[in-house]
């Protein structure tokens, strides 16, 4: 027997009903980090190896000590967590609006998360 009530799978439909569609995207992505057990974002710690699944927000290349960097910011609709790629300028299938696992240590930068040449899988589109 389900111990939810009526009234309170009321009020989370009625939450969803009232909320913006960037709340609902960050609720699904944290539904879909879940399933795919994966830790949340925001409660990686500094040093830690972990798999974290998240939306690409964005890319961009940056040097860092003269070599060039891919950076991709990553959203889990908990936090954001940035990957860089050292000696890269593209990675195909790396681009903004896909969905990936990463694997690698964190490691905190000007309080950012940061994994240093992960290893990802792309997931397929939706």
């Amino acid at each position: 027997m389900s111990t939810d009530t009526g009234s309170s799978r009321l009020k989370r439909a009625f939450k969803r009903f009232v909320a913006t569609p960037a709340e609902l995207e960050a609720d699904d992505l944290r539904q879909q980090s879940v399933d795919q057990g994966c830790a949340a974002i925001d409660t990686v710690v500094d040093r830690a190896v972990v798999t974290v699944f998240g939306h690409v927000k964005s890319v961009s290349l940056a040097p860092r000590a003269g070599a060039p960097t891919l950076e991709a910011d990553v959203f889990d609709g908990a936090g954001i967590l940035t990957l860089v790629w050292l000696g890269r300028r593209k990675i195909v299938g790396i681009r903004p609006g896909v969905e990936l696992v990463a694997t690698g240590r964190v490691s905190c930068q000007d309080g950012r998360r940061v994994i240093f040449n992960p290893r990802y899988e792309l997931r397929p589109d939706a």
